[in-house]
C-alpha cells in the first residue's frame, strides 16, 4: 500500500527513496518563486535540496507563488503534502526517486498576498518561470509591449496589478518605502538574455506608473542572467501511477525528469544567494553564450523535430529519435546552419554539446511527448529559430534548413498531419494559424504575413523564397522525401 506523502513520512519513506538530508524545522525562506511547475521543482528546487544537505544556506528555502488560476490548484495539492514534491530522475539505467523538501510554503494565489510575501525583508531573490511568452515582448520591434492590455491594466492602477511585474513593483515600492533593500529578480525561462529582458519589462512598466520610480529600479534592482536547463515532461497519471507502484508513494503532483541539469548564473545578487557553486551550478561573467548555445541547439532542436515528428506520426520525442528520416535531419540542421551561428566558448565544444543534446532526446525513460513540443509555437518560433535565421541571413550563412523547419510548423498548423488524422490546437492564435497555413498551401506568403510572429523576417525575399520552396515540397512530394533531399545537402 503506497505512504501519503507528507511531512510524517519523512521518518519512514519506502526503501531505495531518498528524503531531505536535513530539517526542514531549520529552513527559513529567503526566496520568492513565481510559478511552481514542473520544471522549477526539477531544477531550482533540487539544486537547493542538495545544498541544504551540505548544512549550507538554510536561510534561503523556497516561498512558491503564484499569479494564476493554475497555480492554485498546484498550491492545494503541494499544500496537502507539507509542499514536499518526489521527483524521478529517468536513468535509463535505473530510475531513482528522492523527495525533495526545499520549498516550505506557498503563498495564497492573489495579488496582495503575493505583494506581501515578496516585501517581507527576508526575501532576498524572487525568481520566475513564467514561461517564454510572458514577458510581454514586441514580436515586431523585440522590445518591451507597452501596449499589451495587461500592462495597460497595470500602469494605469499600479496598487491593484495583475501581472507578476505589477506585483513586483508594487512590492519595490513598499521594500523602497520601508528602508529594506530590493530584492535581485532572476528569471529562469528560456529567453536569450533572461535577465535583460525581465528588467525591460519591469521597469518599462514603472516608467509607464511613475518615471521616477522607474530611474530607482533602473539603478537599485539587479536581474542576473541565467541559462537553466533540464528536460522536464508534463505530469500525467502515467508518473503518478509510478511513484506509487514503483517507489511506494501516493503523491499528487510528482516530477519526473532527465538525469541532467545545467544552471549557469551571472554573479550578480547584491543582497546575497546560497552558494549553488557547491553543487554544481556554474556563475560566469557572461552568460549569454551558454544561453545562446541551449536555445538554439537543445530548444531550436527540439523545435526542429516537433513538426516532423508530429507529421509523421511520432507521440513519443525517443520514437521520433529514432526514426532516422528525423534524426538525421536534426543532425544536418543543427551542424550545417545552427552551430555557425554560435560564436566560441573556451572550453565548450559544439559537436559534442550537439551529440550530448541528441542522446537526451532520445532517452526512452523521459516519456516526451511530440505534442508537448509542438505547444505554443507561435510563441516558442520566436525565440529559438527566427532570431538564427535572422543571423544567417545577415551574415550570408546557410538558412534553407532554418526555412524548412518554418515550412514544417506552416505545414502542421494547417491541422492535419501526412496520414489525414487531425492535429488538436494546441496555440492560443490557433485559428489564426490554421487559416493562414491554408492559405499558404497556394500563397506561401499567407503564413509570412503574421508580423505578430515573424516581424520583418517575412518580407526578406531570401527567406520568403525558400520558405515557399520547402512548403511547396511538403506539399506535393511529402516531409519524408523533403528532409531527405535536405540531409543529402
Amino acid at each position: 500500500m503506497p505512504i501519503q506523502l507528507n511531512a510524517d513520512a519523512l521518518s519512514h519513506l519506502p526503501e531505495g527513496v531518498a528524503g531531505p538530508a536535513y530539517d526542514r524545522s531549520d529552513l527559513r525562506a529567503g526566496i520568492l518563486h513565481v510559478g511552481v511547475g514542473n520544471f522549477h521543482r526539477a531544477h531550482m528546487q533540487v539544486y537547493l535540496d542538495r545544498l541544504f544537505g551540505m548544512g549550507r544556506d538554510h536561510d534561503f528555502a523556497i516561498r512558491g507563488a503564484g499569479v494564476r488560476p493554475t497555480d492554485a490548484a498546484m498550491r492545494d495539492r503541494l499544500a496537502a503534502q507539507d509542499f514536499l514534491t518526489t521527483v524521478v530522475e529517468l536513468d535509463p539505467s535505473g530510475l531513482h526517486a528522492q523527495v525533495i523538501g526545499s520549498m516550505i510554503d506557498f503563498v495564497p494565489v492573489e495579488p496582495e498576498a503575493v505583494i506581501a510575501a515578496m516585501a517581507d525583508p527576508a526575501i532576498r531573490i524572487v525568481s520566475t518561470t513564467v514561461t517564454e511568452g510572458g514577458y510581454y515582448v514586441d514580436a515586431k520591434t523585440d522590445g518591451f509591449a507597452a501596449d499589451h492590455p495587461d500592462i495597460q491594466a497595470d500602469a494605469a492602477s499600479p496598487d491593484s496589478p495583475r501581472t507578476v511585474f505589477g506585483m513586483v513593483l508594487a512590492a519595490l515600492r513598499r521594500r523602497r518605502d520601508a528602508g529594506t533593500p530590493p530584492f535581485t529578480f532572476l528569471s529562469c525561462d528560456n529567453l536569450p538574455e533572461n535577465g535583460h529582458v525581465a528588467s525591460r519589462t519591469v521597469i518599462g512598466l514603472a516608467r509607464l506608473q511613475d518615471p521616477a520610480f522607474a530611474d530607482w529600479v533602473e539603478a537599485n534592482v539587479a536581474f542576473p542572467n541565467s541559462m537553466v536547463d533540464c528536460i522536464t515532461p508534463a505530469t500525467s497519471d502515467r508518473e503518478r501511477r509510478m511513484v506509487a507502484n514503483r517507489f511506494g508513494l501516493t503523491d499528487s503532483a510528482p516530477v519526473a525528469c532527465e538525469p541532467f541539469r545545467q544552471w549557469v548564473l551571472e554573479d550578480n545578487f547584491p543582497q546575497g544567494r546560497p552558494a549553488l557553486e557547491e553543487v554544481g551550478a556554474e556563475f560566469v561573467a557572461n552568460v549569454a553564450q551558454y544561453e545562446l548555445m541551449k536555445l538554439r541547439i537543445l530548444n531550436g532542436g527540439h523545435a526542429a523535430i516537433a513538426y516532423p515528428g508530429a507529421l509523421l506520426g511520432h507521440h513519443f520525442v525517443h520514437d521520433a529519435m529514432a526514426d532516422p528520416r528525423i534524426s538525421s535531419w536534426l543532425d544536418a540542421l543543427t551542424r550545417r546552419e545552427i552551430q555557425p551561428t554560435l560564436q566560441p566558448i573556451p572550453g565548450v565544444s559544439y559537436d559534442s554539446y550537439r551529440e550530448l543534446i541528441a542522446g537526451r532526446f532520445s532517452n526512452p525513460e523521459v516519456g516526451d511527448t511530440i505534442p508537448r513540443l509542438c505547444l505554443d509555437g507561435s510563441n516558442r518560433q520566436p525565440k529559438f529559430i527566427l532570431p538564427t535565421a535572422r543571423q544567417a541571413l545577415s551574415e550570408g550563412k546557410p538558412y534553407d534548413g532554418l526555412a524548412l523547419e518554418v515550412a514544417l510548423w506552416c505545414r502542421y498548423c494547417a491541422g492535419t498531419d501526412e496520414a489525414g488524422a487531425e492535429i488538436p490546437p494546441n496555440d492560443e492564435s490557433w485559428e489564426d494559424l490554421r487559416a493562414r497555413a491554408l492559405q499558404a498551401k497556394e500563397d506561401p506568403s499567407a503564413f509570412l504575413s503574421n508580423t505578430l510572429v515573424f516581424g520583418d523576417l517575412g518580407q526578406d525575399p531570401r527567406f520568403a523564397l525558400a520558405f515557399g520552396d520547402q512548403l511547396r515540397s511538403l506539399w506535393t512530394r511529402g516531409v519524408e522525401a523533403t528532409l531527405a533531399d535536405y540531409v543529402r545537402g
